[in-house]
């Protein structure tokens, strides 16, 4: 099992907890009440800060509820923090644009992570022929 040190930035949200069998994501929460006028940016503090273990990286994405619930969008889709990042101060954000008038109040869940190895190194070898089957299509779908 791996430890995480955590330093909490505010004393208004909840502890984070990993809920053994329901999920390996793990919830972050507004450190603040924000209020956005549609169209509007804001970097949204969670009020934590994390030594995350050498080699490891958290990957910030939305909650599934979060768009239906306060009407933000995650500019950056995908927010990657690494090891680097573990100062007193390197406080976690999250990055919204606003798509409709909304309030989000102190300790809303609206994001959550998880923490994945670093990508191993790799090498790219050129070749005439991946010598596997076509499956024809887009992505996963198979349809064009």
């Amino acid at each position: 099992m791996k430890t995480i040190k955590v330093k909490y930035l505010s004393d208004k949200i909840e502890k984070l907890r990993y809920i053994d069998g329901k999920s390996d994501w793990i919830d972050l929460r507004t450190a603040e009440k924000v209020e956005l006028k549609k169209g509007e940016f804001r970097l949204i503090p969670l009020g934590i800060a994390m030594e995350l273990p050498k080699g490891f990286e958290a990957h910030i994405v939305p909650r599934s509820s979060t768009f239906k619930n306060f009407g933000i969008l995650q500019t950056n889709h995908c927010g990657i923090v690494d090891e680097s990042y573990c100062g007193n101060n390197d406080q976690w954000f999250f990055p919204a644009l606003a798509m409709r008038d909304t309030v989000i109040d102190v300790n809303d869940r609206i994001c959550q992570f998880r923490i994945f190895e670093h990508q191993p190194k790799i090498s790219f070898v050129e070749t005439e022929d991946l010598e596997n089957e076509d499956r024809g299509g887009i992505g996963s779908t198979g349809k064009k």
